[in-house]
C-alpha cells in the first residue's frame, strides 16, 4: 500500500470511527472480525455523509471536525443527578475564553437560576485551530444551588461576548424505577400473551382491549402481578395481513385492531353500527372468525374499519364543535398528541387515499409520487386542508385505543397486580412507515439493523428495518428516544425493550448487502441509559432488557448499573458441559421464562419442529447440518427433563413431567413458568392458553377466563361497560360462512 492510499485508508478508518462505525468486533465463537473498507463507505452513504472519492472523504472529516469546535455547547449533556459535580464543557474562540461567561439554566418547571465564570474558573480541555481561529474547549462547574432543579429536563443557555448558545441538559437518576415487591426482596409471577392470538366467545377474531381486561383481572385473582404483552404498535393499516408487531409503522401510536369497538361510547347510541353488527350474516361471520385456526386480519380489519367510521360519523354529529365534555377531551387529546399525532393521522388519510384510488404500495410512503412523500411539502399541506376530516378520523382511532388501554391498566391495578401490563417494544420501524416519513432525516434508510451469523442463524439476520443515525439523534437531543420511552411507558407497569443491547450498538447491514456483511455502529450508551432510567422513575416502569445474542460485557454491566432486569429463557441457560443450570444459578435481577417470541415453543423444541422450519429456509438441504441439530436437540431435551427431575422446585418439575409424559400436554407455544429456587426477584411468566403438564397456572388460566360479561367500563352504566345482546343471536353452521374478504356489506 503506498503512501497516498494508506493516507486516504487512515482517513476513511477515522471518519468512520468519528460517526460510531466500530472497526471490528468478536463473533459468538471468539473470532475477530474488522470491518472492511467497502463496509464503512456504504454505512457512511447510509448516514448521508458523502464519501464516493477519498476527496469526499477527506471533506466530510473536516466538515465533522470544524463543526464539532465552531459550536459554543453540544446539543445535549446527561447527567447524574448524584454526581458530586456538574461539568459543562463550552467551546470558545481563544480570544473570548479571558472573557467572562454567563450562563442561565431553566428547569423544565420554570425555575431560573443564572451566574458568571471567571477566566479563572475555566478548566481547559483542549485547544484547536480551525480556518485559522485558534479554539479552546474548557470546563467549568455548575455552582451547587443550581443542582437544585433535580433530575428532568432543563435547559441551560451560555453567553460569551457576542456568542450565545442553549443544550438541553437532562439531570438523571442513578436507576430505573423499582416496585416495592422488589424492594423487599419479592418475586412476581404471570402470564405472558400474545393478544391477537386471543380468543374470546365474543371478540372478531382478534384479541382486543376487552379480552385482556378480563385477562388481567382474571391473572389478579389468581394470584399473578403482571401480564406480558406483545407490542401493540401500529401496523400498516392498509395491508394488515404484513401482521408482524415487530415491524411496526410507528412506535408512538397504537393498532386500531385492538380496540373492542363495542365498548367505544357512541356504539350505544349509533343505530346503523348496532344493526350491522346484530344482522345474522355478520353473526355468522364474527362465528367463524373466532372458530378458525388462522388470524384473519384482513376480513377483522375491513370490518372494524367499518363500524368504527360509522362511530366516528356518530361522534361528529353528536359531540364534535359542542363543547360538550367529550368534545373537550378529544380537543385536549389533539393538543397533548401534538405534531406527532397530526402527522401519523396524516399518513394514515394519504394512505387510505392512495389504497381507495388502486395505488399499488399504498402503505409505504417511499413508493409514493414524489410530492407526497415528503411530509413537508405543498402537496402534502394542501392535501391535510382539503381532508381534515379524514385526518381527524384517524387521530380519533388513537384516542380510541388509548382509552380503552388505559382502562385495562386501570383493572389491572384495581385487581390487583403489583406490576400491571407489561408492554413490549420494537426494536425498530418500518422504512416505509408513518414514524420514518414523519422525519426521514433521523434515520439510516439505506442500511438496516441486523444481527452477525451465530449458531442459530448461520447466514447472520437482516432485520429490513432503519437504524437511528446516532449524530442525527444527539442532534436531536434524544427526544425520538425519550418520545418513544414516554409512549411505551405511559400505561405499563413494566417493559421489554427489545434487542436492548441497542442502546450501545446496532448491527448495520448495507441495503444491498449480505446479512454477514454488515458492522456494528456504537450510541451514546451512557446518555441513553440515564434516560431510560429517568423516564422509567417517572412513569413507574420496570425495565426489562432483552439481552440475547451477542451482548458486550460493556453492555451487560451498564444495563445492570441502572437496575434493568435481564432476560433468562430456560433455552440459553446451560453450563459449558451443556447442563442447565439450576434456580440457584440464575442472576438475582432476571425475568425467567422457557423461550422468547422468535424461539422454538417447548412442544416445537421437544419435538425438533425448530429443526424443520431452520432447514426449509435453506434453498438446499444440508443433512450434514441437520443430523448435528437433532443430535444436539436431543441430547438439550434428555437434560432438560434430566434438570426438571433433579429440580427442588415443585413448579418447574411439574412443567418438565407434564411435557415428558404425554404429547397432548405439551404447549403449543411457550409455557413460561418460573424455577422458583435460592434466587431473588424476578419475573416467571406462563402463556395464557397452554398446558404446563398436571394442572399448572397456565393450563388453569385458559380454562377458567371465560368471561361472562364484556366491557371496560370505570364504573356502572357507562358507555364503555354495555354491550350489545346481538352476540347472543344466529349461531349458524360453520359451513355455512363462507371465506369471502369482506365481514360487513352495508
Amino acid at each position: 500500500m503506498n503512501d497516498v492510499s494508506t493516507t486516504a485508508h487512515n482517513s476513511l478508518s477515522r471518519l468512520a470511527a468519528a460517526t460510531g462505525i466500530l472497526p471490528a468486533y468478536f463473533d459468538v465463537h471468539g473470532s475477530e472480525h474488522h470491518t472492511a473498507p467497502a463496509t464503512q463507505r456504504a454505512l457512511l452513504a447510509a448516514m448521508r455523509i458523502s464519501v464516493q472519492t477519498d476527496a469526499d472523504v477527506e471533506s466530510a472529516l473536516a466538515a465533522l471536525d470544524s463543526g464539532e469546535w465552531k459550536r459554543l455547547l453540544p446539543p445535549v449533556r446527561v447527567q447524574s443527578v448524584t454526581d458530586a459535580r456538574w461539568p459543562i464543557e463550552a467551546t470558545l474562540p481563544k480570544a473570548l475564553a479571558s472573557h467572562a461567561l454567563r450562563w442561565t439554566l431553566t428547569s423544565e418547571r420554570g425555575e431560573s437560576f443564572a451566574g458568571g465564570v471567571a477566566p479563572s474558573e475555566l478548566t481547559p480541555v483542549d485547544e484547536h485551530a480551525v480556518e485559522g481561529v485558534d479554539y479552546v474547549r474548557a470546563r467549568f462547574d455548575l455552582p451547587p444551588n443550581a443542582t437544585a432543579v433535580g433530575f428532568g429536563y432543563h435547559r441551560l443557555e451560555l453567553e460569551a461576548g457576542d456568542q450565545t448558545a442553549a443544550m438541553s441538559l437532562v439531570i438523571a437518576p442513578p436507576r430505573c424505577y423499582e416496585p416495592e415487591v422488589f424492594a423487599s426482596n419479592g418475586r412476581v409471577w404471570g402470564p405472558a400473551v400474545q393478544l391477537y392470538s386471543v380468543r374470546s366467545r365474543h371478540n372478531w377474531g382478534i384479541g382486543d382491549f376487552t379480552d385482556l381486561a378480563h385477562i388481567v383481572e382474571f391473572a389478579g385473582n389468581s394470584g399473578a402481578d403482571v401480564v406480558a404483552l406483545n407490542p401493540l404498535h401500529a401496523l400498516s393499516s392498509v395491508a394488515p395481513q404484513h401482521a408482524s408487531p415487530y415491524n411496526p409503522s410507528s412506535r408512538l401510536f397504537g393498532n386500531p385492531l385492538y380496540i373492542d369497538v363495542e365498548a367505544v361510547p357512541e356504539f350505544e347510541d349509533c343505530p346503523p353500527a348496532r344493526r350491522i353488527i346484530s344482522s345474522g350474516d355478520t353473526q355468522n361471520k364474527l362465528r367463524w372468525m373466532r372458530e378458525g385456526e388462522l388470524v384473519g386480519y384482513r376480513i377483522t380489519s375491513a370490518g372494524k374499519r367499518y363500524v368504527l367510521e360509522l362511530l366516528y360519523q356518530h361522534f361528529r354529529k353528536a359531540h364534535r364543535g359542542s363543547g360538550d365534555k367529550r368534545d373537550r377531551e378529544f380537543d385536549a387529546y389533539l393538543a397533548s398528541g401534538g405534531e406527532a399525532l397530526r402527522k401519523h393521522a396524516l399518513f394514515e388519510a394519504i394512505s387510505w387515499k392512495l389504497y381507495g384510488d388502486g395505488v399499488a404500495g399504498a402503505g409505504d410512503w417511499r413508493q409514493w409520487r414524489a410530492g407526497l412523500g415528503d411530509v413537508n411539502s405543498r402537496e402534502v399541506a394542501a392535501f391535510a386542508e382539503a381532508n381534515k376530516e379524514r385526518v381527524e378520523f384517524h387521530a380519533w382511532l388513537q384516542w380510541q385505543f388509548d382509552m380503552q388501554l388505559d382502562l385495562v391498566a386501570e383493572r389491572a391495578k384495581a385487581s390487583g397486580l403489583r406490576i400491571g401490563i407489561a408492554g413490549d417494544l420494537a426494536i425498530g420501524i418500518n422504512p416505509g412507515g408513518s414514524e420514518c416519513w414523519s422525519d426521514p432525516s433521523l434515520y439510516a434508510t439505506a442500511a438496516a439493523v441486523g444481527a452477525p451469523p451465530d449458531l442459530y442463524n448461520t447466514a447472520g439476520q437482516n432485520w429490513g428495518l432503519p437504524p437511528l443515525i446516532p449524530s442525527r439523534l444527539r442532534e436531536a437531543a434524544y427526544e425520538p428516544f425519550i418520545a418513544t420511552l414516554r409512549r411505551n411507558m405511559r400505561a405499563s407497569g413494566a417493559l421489554r425493550i427489545d434487542h436492548v443491547m441497542g442502546l450501545l450498538r446496532l448491527y448495520w447491514v448495507p441495503a444491498g448487502a449480505s446479512a454477514d456483511a454488515g458492522a456494528y455502529v456504537r450510541y451514546p450508551f451512557d446518555d441513553l441509559l440515564g434516560i431510560l432510567a429517568l423516564e422509567s422513575q417517572r412513569n413507574g416502569c420496570v425495565v426489562i432488557g432483552e439481552d440475547l445474542g451477542t451482548v458486550p460485557d460493556e453492555a451487560r454491566a451498564g444495563l445492570a448499573r441502572i437496575g434493568s432486569l435481564s432476560s433468562r429463557p430456560l433455552y440459553f441457560e446451560h453450563d459449558a458441559n451443556g447442563e442447565f443450570r439450576p434456580p440457584s444459578a440464575y442472576p438475582r435481577d432476571a425475568v425467567v421464562s422457557v423461550g422468547t417470541h422468535d424461539l422454538a415453543t417447548l412442544k416445537g423444541f421437544w419435538v425438533g419442529a425448530d429443526i424443520d422450519a431452520r432447514e426449509s429456509l435453506y434453498a438446499v438441504p444440508q443433512p450434514e447440518h441437520r443430523y448435528a441439530q437433532e443430535a444436539i436437540a436431543g441430547a438439550a431435551a434428555r437434560r432438560l427433563a434430566a434438570a426438571g427431575h433433579r429440580s427442588v422446585s415443585r413448579r418447574a418439575r411439574r412443567m418438565v413431567a407434564g411435557a415428558g409424559a404425554r404429547d397432548h400436554a405439551l404447549p403449543r407455544a411457550h409455557a413460561l413458568e418460573d424455577p422458583a429456587g435460592g434466587y431473588g426477584r424476578r419475573f416467571r411468566a406462563a402463556r395464557a392458553g397452554e398446558s404446563t403438564g398436571n394442572g399448572g397456572r397456565a393450563a388453569e388460566l385458559a380454562a377458567q377466563a371465560r368471561p361472562r360479561s364484556r366491557g371496560l367500563a370505570r364504573g356502572r352504566g357507562s358507555a364503555l361497560g354495555r354491550r350489545s345482546d346481538t352476540r347472543r343471536a344466529s349461531r349458524a353452521k360453520r359451513s355455512s360462512v363462507r371465506n369471502e374478504n369482506t365481514l360487513i356489506a352495508p
